[in-house]
């Protein structure tokens, strides 16, 4: 895949999350969290893959919109569709369901799904901590931080500038609500 395909990528994420938002309550464009996860791939752990590049723009087209993984294998090739489904939640299942299988598979996933799943859980923490939703309380921010602390816990060795990334982002929310 060429960088052509990455920017492919991020033009049909745009279009796909174009009426979404993030939940902090500040109507910032959902794309800008795609975005953030891919710059945390290649400006902090010094990925140059573009099909890892591009699964972390489509990280959650299959889970927020009405994507198909057919439809991403079609369009972005077999390996960025195979990538994006490890980092998809199944829907179906309850949220606390999706948390402790995504904590139980997380060190199973292969090294390109466990680089996005830490640059997206660093941009999480980062924006809940700045921006978190409104009707989130102080505990629920804390649980969130917590569980992703021991998703990205279970895949260290991964990449180290992108686990102290981690690191810094997490205790930097842990500081927001202490």
């Amino acid at each position: 895949m060429s960088l052509d395909a990455v920017f492919s990528a991020l033009r049909f994420a745009a279009e796909r999350h174009q009426a979404q938002r993030r939940k902090g309550g500040r109507e910032i464009p959902y794309i800008n969290h795609p975005i953030d996860v891919a710059t945390l791939l290649v400006t902090v752990a010094g990925v140059t893959d573009p099909d890892l590049l591009a699964a972390a723009l489509l990280h959650d087209t299959v889970e927020d919109t009405d994507t198909t993984l057919d439809e991403l294998s079609l369009l972005f090739g077999e390996h960025v569709a195979s990538i994006v489904a490890e980092v998809t939640d199944n829907c179906d299942l309850p949220s606390d369901e999706r948390k402790r299988i995504q904590e139980v598979e997380a060190p199973f996933k292969s090294h390109p799904a466990r680089l996005i799943r830490i640059a997206d859980k660093t941009s999480n923490v980062s924006d809940i901590a700045i921006h978190p939703p409104p009707a989130w309380s102080v505990e629920r921010r804390r649980s969130y931080f917590e569980w992703a602390a021991r998703v990205v816990g279970a895949m260290r060795g991964t990449n180290a500038p992108l686990e102290a990334a981690f690191d810094a982002a997490l205790a930097k929310a842990r500081a927001s609500i202490a």
